[in-house]
């Protein structure tokens, strides 16, 4: 997911002058002082967050690209995933953002579910896509907030190709079941042969070489290759383990 993965030059480029003239024109005193102030606007994310999320019923969340152009195959292939998710009760949750994230959000309102966007503000303007259940589109400021949202409220993880910032919501789930932080919930990475490289290189260069990653760990995860396999992954999960909040 992720519109972090989409960051024109120009865009970034005129963020990061306009965060080193800020800091040109404050002391360092003064710029650590707007910390303590912050913390109301982190509170107030979180609380609207949880007061919106804590009426959705049981979600998946879905990953991948906002690069993903509406006629590659992977858009179709999440837009298949959530329709056949809201066939088996599941409403969808992405990042609100174009490509994958779009396609979910369209596949779970053509199967008649619960459609949730959380949305990112950034230096660049990138509007909600448009199958985004009107009341269930929220906007965030900070990235860790929007995770927390992700993680609190989704009963699985379904993640398709995608850069960093699909990349970052993988591992940030991986690590809180590894250490235990969280209940265990089912990831699922569509497609084999995108993430076989990856998954390669952990199990050989983390794993064996390293002895970094316990072997066990690897079944954190399943790999499928198309949406039936997807949507049977969480149902084989919920089959063995009690459907209840991560936390």
């Amino acid at each position: 997911m992720s519109k972090q993965e989409k960051v024109p030059q120009k865009a970034t480029d005129h963020h990061e002058r306009r965060i080193k003239n800020a800091f040109k024109r404050k002391g360092w005193s003064e710029v650590k002082a707007n910390d303590s102030w912050a913390i109301f606007k982190i509170m107030s994310e979180f609380v609207e967050g949880f007061e919106a999320m804590q009426r959705i019923r049981p979600c998946v969340s879905i990953f991948g690209s906002a690069r993903t152009a509406p006629e590659a195959p992977e858009y179709k292939l999440a837009e298949e995933i959530a329709f056949l998710l809201t066939g088996h009760g599941y409403g969808v949750i992405t990042g609100g953002g174009p490509g994958i994230m779009e396609a979910a959000n369209k596949g779970a309102q053509r199967g008649g579910g619960t459609s949730v966007g959380l949305n990112i503000e950034l230096p660049f303007e990138q509007e909600p896509n448009p199958y985004i259940d009107k009341e269930k589109s929220l906007n965030f400021d900070y990235f860790f907030v929007r995770k927390v949202m992700f993680i609190k409220y989704s009963q699985g993880f379904i993640v398709l190709p995608g850069g960093f910032g699909t990349m970052d919501e993988l591992f940030e789930a991986l690590t809180l079941i590894q250490t235990q932080k969280i209940a265990r919930f089912p990831i699922i990475l569509v497609g084999r042969k995108y993430w076989q490289g990856l998954l390669d290189w952990i199990k050989s260069t983390m794993g064996d070489k390293y002895h970094y990653v316990n072997p066990v760990d690897m079944d954190l995860f399943s790999v499928v290759d198309n949406a039936e396999e997807a949507v049977a992954a969480i149902d084989g999960f919920y089959s063995k383990y009690m459907l209840k909040p991560n936390f």
